[in-house]
């Protein structure tokens, strides 16, 4: 439908999962698109499936050098930006006992400060009529255990959610979250250590968890995120939960 013809996006975290199938929708509707990643595995491979229309920069999600440097390649490419999709981010299934400082900072940095910051460096590139979505996660609104850290990092997220909405709204700039439950095909457990039976065995609990009893797919977010980013004009501090009904339900 070319919905997002002439505009420019930014997607963190990018090069696998949710982020590489929104950018390859963003794509698909005409979008000029910036994915961030940090293994060069997957750098080059994300290139390699998105073409012309994209560009795969290494960047660190918690390294605020490296969102000025972001923020400039951004400038020097396309001037402005129209959609902001901050997406990086994983978390640790780790027991509360087990939590050390080391990884609660860790989780917190990258899901709470990092999206924090990125939208403070990129707001200004953004026209009226922009748009920024956050991925948060169920977990924080379920209790998940092993995810405290997780969880309490994605609340703050959905927090800021609502309160950079209502500071950026004079600017013509939106703000929402999309929120997803368990998602197949994204390898995001192996990506944390977890091995492939284990991982296996956690997804086909969450598939039973889940009230419509299947994971979904990262093409399904990526449609709620470019509803959030495109489509929802009328929209802003709000929360998108595509998790099969789980924290509804």
């Amino acid at each position: 439908m070319n919905r997002l013809n002439g505009k420019t996006a930014l997607i963190t975290g990018g090069t696998t999962g949710l982020g590489l199938a929104t950018a390859k929708l963003f794509i698909e509707e005409g979008a000029r698109v910036i994915v961030t990643g940090r293994n060069p595995e997957t750098i080059k491979t994300a290139q390699a499936e998105l073409g012309d229309y994209a560009i795969v920069v290494p960047s660190d999600a918690t390294s605020l050098p490296d969102m000025d440097a972001l923020a400039e390649k951004v400038k020097e490419t396309f001037g402005k930006l129209d959609v902001l999709f901050v997406n990086a981010g994983y978390g640790h299934f780790m027991p509360f006992e087990a939590v050390t400082e080391a990884v609660y900072d860790e989780m917190l940095n990258l899901n709470a400060k990092g999206p924090y910051f990125i939208v403070q460096k990129l707001a200004p590139l953004m026209p009226t009529g922009s748009s920024v979505v956050f991925t948060t996660s169920i977990a924080n609104v379920k209790a998940v255990p092993t995810l405290s850290a997780y969880g309490a990092a994605k609340a703050a997220l959905r927090a800021m959610t609502r309160s950079i909405a209502a500071e950026l709204l004079p600017r013509g700039i939106r703000v929402n979250a999309v929120t997803p439950g368990p998602i197949g095909s994204t390898d995001i457990l192996q990506k944390v250590g977890m091995p492939k039976e284990a991982a296996d065995q956690v997804y086909l609990q969450m598939a039973e968890s889940a009230p419509m009893k299947r994971l979904g797919r990262p093409e399904e977010i990526a449609k709620a995120v470019a509803f959030l980013a495109i489509d929802a004009t009328f929209t802003t501090g709000a929360e998108l939960p595509v998790d099969g009904g789980w924290s509804q339900l």
